[in-house]
């Protein structure tokens, strides 16, 4: 999932979904790939235009102090 999230977000905007599987630096299985996509979508860290591109557009805001604790 790693490898594919890294390849979105360098090649932000350039590829439609089959484009981006079959560019992938290494080879995943259509289906695995289809589930990584899909949670991508569903979680909000890509979206996909209307010419059917894939953009990462998740940029968490860093914490300055760290992790904080939650009460």
């Amino acid at each position: 999932m790693k490898m594919v999230e890294k390849f979105i977000m360098e090649h932000n905007g350039e590829y439609r979904k089959k484009q981006l599987w079959e560019s992938l630096p290494k080879r995943v299985m259509h289906q695995t790939y289809s589930t990584i996509i899909d949670y991508l979508l569903i979680s909000g860290k890509i979206s996909v235009d209307s010419e059917g591109k894939i953009g990462w557009i998740f940029y968490p805001k860093k914490r300055k102090n760290g992790s904080k604790k939650r009460i």
